[in-house]
């Protein structure tokens, strides 16, 4: 359903955005190249005290690469869900009016659809809203505050869960290591403060040019190829998904055993 929505939800006039936070992200040297001299490589201590860690909050828009990011030193439901909400009635401000009337059954069907094939979905009101936004996040239990999911229904945002260990469904996790790898390698924080001036300068830098993502790559290649495998069988133009094993005839396990005795 999420690979659905990556491929066909801009065609559909919904706007896809994938949220997730990356972090913590503690006070300590970070491996990494840097700008030294060539001979004079920059040295890192081997002790650091602790003094704390930041997390990165993101919301990614695939289709342009369009990155909003806040650095936090913690991230409770008291600071994740205020700072989405402000972002994505930014986001639902940006995008233009929609155009004509549905009608509520059409409408309450294109909420539908995108939750067939859920074994646990949640109970959409009576009422609904223009569907406009998808966002992709991960399944976590402050994802799903009823508060906060009802919210998003009736600002016409569907939020779609990656499922366990499917985290990797969410392109918010690549931009969060390009951004990371950038901000923090070769570096040596001595404050949370540090972390998240670096992060989130390198957030905004990363606007100014931002680089459009296309869902696929080679896991994508490798599960279509899985899906069309298939091992072709004589006489006929039929084939299976699984090989099928073959006895050997008397004469080849004759063959077989003079070829090992030689």
């Amino acid at each position: 359903m999420i690979e659905r929505a990556y491929r066909e939800g801009e065609r559909q006039g919904l706007g896809i955005w994938c949220h997730d936070q990356a972090g913590p992200y503690a006070t300590r040297p970070y491996p990494g190249t840097s700008w030294q001299p060539e001979g004079a490589a920059a040295r890192q201590p081997a002790e650091y005290v602790r003094a704390g860690a930041a997390k990165l909050l993101t919301l990614f828009h695939p289709q342009d690469g369009q990155l909003r990011a806040k650095g936090v030193t913690q991230c409770p439901n008291r600071v994740l869900h205020p700072w989405l909400q402000q972002e994505l009635s930014a986001v639902l401000a940006e995008l233009p009016a929609p155009e004509g009337t549905t009608e509520p059954s059409s409408e309450r069907q294109l909420w539908e659809r995108w939750q067939e094939g859920l074994t646990v979905h949640f109970t959409l009101p009576e009422k609904l809203p223009r569907l406009r936004v998808l966002l992709i996040l991960d399944n976590l239990t402050g994802h799903k505050s009823p508060d906060f999911v009802l919210w998003l229904i009736a600002h016409g945002i569907m939020p779609l869960y990656t499922p366990l260990s499917g985290s990797w469904l969410n392109m918010s996790e690549s931009i969060q290591r390009i951004i990371v790898h950038r901000a923090l390698a070769g570096q040596d924080p001595h404050t949370p403060e540090d972390i998240i001036a670096w992060l989130e300068a390198t957030a905004h830098h990363w606007a100014r040019h931002p680089t459009p993502f296309e869902w696929g790559g080679k896991r994508a290649v490798r599960r279509a190829h899985n899906r069309q495998r298939r091992h072709a069988l004589g006489g006929s133009g039929a084939c299976t998904h699984r090989p099928i094993r073959r006895r050997s005839t008397i004469i080849e396990k004759w063959t077989h055993s003079c070829q090992m005795t030689h």
